[in-house]
């Protein structure tokens, strides 16, 4: 009934005379009535609202403007800021956990690194200046001694041979050249053309045999330096984890001793409790350590015996045969140690070529 008046009124006409009074007054008591209705019922339905409050899973949020279409109406109900929240809440805390497990872990690893290298370092300096005890192995400490004065002989070896090398290609490639000058020379030398072919003749065989020879030497080189940079020098990392372990066990045998000569009250026997597994764990490695080195000694010794017998006789037997102008000898010596070289005229450059 409101909503027909209200209709009416807004609808109605209201003719004014020349002096500005109305044509009728009970038509404006009857708006003015209207108007009064349709405010109390909206003010009504206002109250209503206020009070009892809108239910937020029904009422949806517009996107767009006054008289916007419905596309951009997003219901409330898909929005769950609160479980959104405990969620990424949850997620921090768990995100702050790892982090701070993970800091711990390497606290605990620098705190024990620490540890042990004080200990290392005091028992070190306690052996240098004498106030410390150390664990001995007399024969095992001198093959040691004798594999580093091995490995300090066969580098000079190894570092005479290669010079050796060096020179030798020089002359090789000296040869070369001269023989191509004499080649030449007997074409552009009637007179001389003879005695220029001999020695462009000699040359060539004996640039030939030097490669032959070049080619036993490089193999004598290249096994040295498997021996000595390889073989040699894997024991010596051995042997390097055998004496850092002998370092660790004798600075934690140290503190064990120290903590025994101590008082037994309850702190301290925990103390000796946790140095004896350290002690323990210490001892395990080093004994294992030393028994790698023992086993690794013995091979290398025999290793040694087999290659340089090997590469000594090739050595001498290629040397002897090209000295004595032994050119079937020394091919023979290439064959027997199974040693190939570069066909002449091949596409890619020989070894000498990259030297």
């Amino acid at each position: 009934m409101a909503d027909s008046m209200m209709s009416k009124a807004a609808t109605m006409e209201i003719p004014i005379n020349s002096n500005g009074d109305s044509r009728n007054l009970a038509e404006d008591d009857s708006l003015e009535q209207a108007a009064k209705i349709q405010w109390r019922l909206r003010e009504k339905d206002l109250q209503q609202v206020m009070v009892s409050g809108p239910n937020l899973n029904e009422t949806s949020i517009v996107s767009g403007g006054y008289g916007g279409t419905t596309e951009g109406i997003i219901p409330t109900s898909s929005i769950k800021g609160s479980n959104m929240h405990h969620g990424s809440s949850n997620s921090s805390m768990t995100a702050d956990e790892a982090t701070r497990g993970v800091a711990v872990e390497k606290f605990d690893i620098v705190k024990k690194w620490g540890l042990n290298t004080y200990k290392c370092t005091k028992q070190m300096i306690s052996e240098r200046f004498g106030r410390g005890s150390r664990t001995v192995d007399l024969e095992l400490e001198a093959q040691i001694e004798v594999l580093r004065e091995t490995k300090r002989k066969y580098e000079n070896v190894l570092h005479l041979a290669r010079a050796l090398t060096n020179h030798f290609y020089s002359m090789v490639q000296t040869q070369h050249a001269l023989g191509d000058t004499f080649a030449d020379l007997s074409q552009k030398s009637p007179e001389l053309r003879d005695e220029f072919e001999y020695n462009a003749e000699t040359q060539k065989l004996l640039c030939k045999n030097g490669e032959t020879l070049l080619g036993a030497i490089n193999f004598f080189v290249s096994s040295i330096n498997t021996l000595v940079n390889k073989t040699m020098e894997d024991t010596l990392m051995t042997i390097k984890m055998y004496e850092n372990a002998r370092l660790e066990f004798d600075a934690y045998r140290a503190d064990l001793e120290e903590l025994n000569m101590g008082p037994r009250d309850a702190v301290t026997m925990a103390r000796i409790e946790a140095a004896q597994q350290q002690y323990q764990i210490h001892k395990d490695k080093y004994e294992r350590l030393r028994s790698d080195v023992i086993i690794k000694l013995k091979f290398l010794e025999e290793n040694k015996v087999k290659v340089m017998h090997k590469q000594l006789l090739l050595f001498h037997n290629a040397i002897s045969a090209y000295f004595a102008g032994n050119q079937q000898q020394l091919e023979q010596t290439l064959k027997q140690f199974n040693i190939k070289l570069k066909p002449p005229g091949a596409d890619k450059p020989s070894w000498l070529e990259e030297q």
